[in-house]
C-alpha cells in the first residue's frame, strides 16, 4: 500500500492550487486517497473509521456523533479541516510525509 499511496501522491503533486491558508481541495485528495483509497465508507476493523481513519476519541471531539464511516461526505470533510485546524498534518503524519503535505 505504501508503494501505491506514494504514486498516487505523486501523480497528484503535478496538479497546480492557488496559496491559501486551508489545504486545496488536491492536497485533501490526496490524503484521503493514501489513508483510505478516498474511501469515506472504509472500516477495516483497525479502530479507525471513514476517508480520513478517524479514531473515534478523536471523531467525537471534534463533535462528531456516531461512527465516522457513516457519516456523509460533507461532515467528514469538516471535521477533518477543524482538526488540521487545530493540529496540522501531525494527525496524519505518515500520509503527509508520503504525499508531499506540510
Amino acid at each position: 500500500m505504501a508503494v501505491l499511496s506514494a504514486a498516487v501522491c505523486g501523480l497528484l503533486l503535478l496538479a497546480a492550487s492557488p496559496a491559501s491558508a486551508d489545504p486545496s481541495a488536491s492536497d485533501w485528495l490526496k490524503l484521503r486517497r493514501c489513508e483510505s483509497g478516498n474511501r469515506y465508507d472504509l472500516n477495516t476493523g483497525n479502530g479507525e473509521y471513514g476517508a480520513y481513519q478517524f479514531t473515534l476519541p478523536t471523531w467525537r471531539g471534534l463533535g462528531g456523533v456516531g461512527y465516522p464511516h457513516r457519516a456523509a461526505p460533507e461532515v467528514q470533510d469538516a471535521k477533518a479541516m477543524a482538526l488540521w485546524r487545530q493540529r496540522g498534518w501531525r494527525p496524519w503524519a505518515n500520509c503527509a510525509r508520503k504525499c508531499g503535505l506540510h
